[in-house]
């Protein structure tokens, strides 16, 4: 049995005098995240391992406890590696770009309010009374009251295990804990539904259903405007309007990922079926786009989006696979025909082999469709 990993946020209402604990705490941390990091780089060292016995002692002697030092060197250790992830895959861009230079050429800096860890001998929950005891370099906390829903008080009682973060955002308090959620046995499908992914339509079903993007780019492009214009003005007060911007602009992706998500998967559900998604691993390499439409697709997290596909069906029991997208958009779906001609315009699909007319992304979805019938036979077979 398989688990999903979700993260469930709640709302620290803490008084003034426990949230300027929880503020010192963090700007404490952090400063102490500095420190090894500097030690990192100036040493070479950044094993968790071996960067303990360079700097825990003197964590310890800045006022850290034992488990706040353990907590903020693994978590200068985890930005190394994933720093070094980023350089092996060219994130960041080849070797000798300008960017990698700058990035190579300097330890990794920790923001004054950056997330701080928690295990549970730092923290614990009181989920009855809607509290949690939290240790800060003030002392330990008590009864800091927290809201969340029933649902994910549940959650949290059921399925909580490992860290959870504390966070400060905007001047608001939030612990977001890791919950591991078992997988419901999947079903053997009765067929697949394609999804088809892009830019007009954000995803298309091969049943017909399309969730147009029509309005979505619309809002998309006056932020890309508005961005464009508080970016000219440098002032202080434009750059917080952008930082509040930014957030404000991922929640709506996130909220309409998770919308279309979990219509996709509610139908799938209903009718029995599988979904099949295509592999879109390098998608931005390898499509070839107009420049406007580089900057629609490049602003867009269709990875979110299929990955919140992903485990919404996990959790529901329902199939998913992932085909192969090569020329899912120029084969045509009732004769098999691939020709760059068959797509007259962005829309469109009209076989020239066979005369089969449809709308370009229902097609598309229709062709996902198929080659995950033909995949899952494959990887189930007897």
């Amino acid at each position: 049995m398989f688990e999903v990993k979700l993260v469930v946020q709640v709302k620290l209402l803490p008084t003034p005098e426990q949230a300027a604990a929880l503020e010192a705490t963090l700007r404490d941390c952090n400063q102490a995240a500095g420190l090894v990091s500097r030690t990192a780089f100036t040493t070479g060292v950044t094993r968790e391992y071996d960067l303990r016995k360079h700097t825990y002692a003197a964590l310890k002697e800045r006022g850290l406890g034992a488990q706040a030092a353990q907590h903020v060197i693994k978590k200068v250790a985890d930005a190394y590696r994933t720093l070094k992830a980023n350089l092996r895959a060219g994130n960041l861009g080849a070797p000798g770009a300008p960017r990698r230079i700058r990035v190579e050429g300097k330890p990794i800096v920790f923001r004054p309010h950056a997330a701080q860890p928690y295990d549970d001998r730092c923290l614990s929950w009181q989920l009855d009374a809607r509290t949690v005891s939290i240790w800060t370099v003030a002392g330990r906390l008590r009864r800091v009251a927290f809201t969340c829903s029933d649902q994910q008080r549940a959650m949290l009682a059921a399925h909580r295990r490992g860290e959870s973060d504390l966070v400060l955002r905007d001047g608001r308090w939030f612990l977001i804990a890791t919950c591991e959620v078992p997988d419901v046995p999947v079903t053997a499908p009765d067929g697949f539904t394609g999804v088809d992914l892009g830019i007009v339509n954000i995803a298309t079903t091969s049943g017909g259903v399309r969730h147009s993007g029509k309005s979505l780019n619309a809002v998309r492009q006056r932020n890309r405007e508005l961005r464009r214009r508080l970016q000219a003005k440098k002032t202080k007060s434009a750059k917080r309007l952008l930082k509040k911007r930014r957030r404000t602009e991922a929640r709506f992706a996130v909220n309409t990922n998770h919308v279309i998500a979990k219509a996709i998967v509610t139908e799938a559900e209903r009718t029995g079926r599988g979904i099949a998604l295509e592999d879109l691993q390098g998608i931005r390499e390898r499509v070839r786009l107009r420049k406007p439409q580089r900057v629609t697709l490049h602003s867009w997290s269709f990875h979110q989006l299929g990955a919140f596909i992903g485990y919404k069906a996990r959790r529901a029991g329902v199939a998913v696979i992932y085909v192969d997208p090569a020329y899912t958009s120029q084969q045509c779906s009732a004769c098999g025909h691939v020709d760059r001609a068959n797509r007259p315009d962005q829309a469109g699909f009209s076989c020239t082999s066979c005369g089969f007319a449809e709308h370009a992304d229902v097609n598309a979805a229709r062709n996902i469709a198929s080659r995950g019938v033909a995949d899952w036979a494959v990887s189930h077979a007897a």
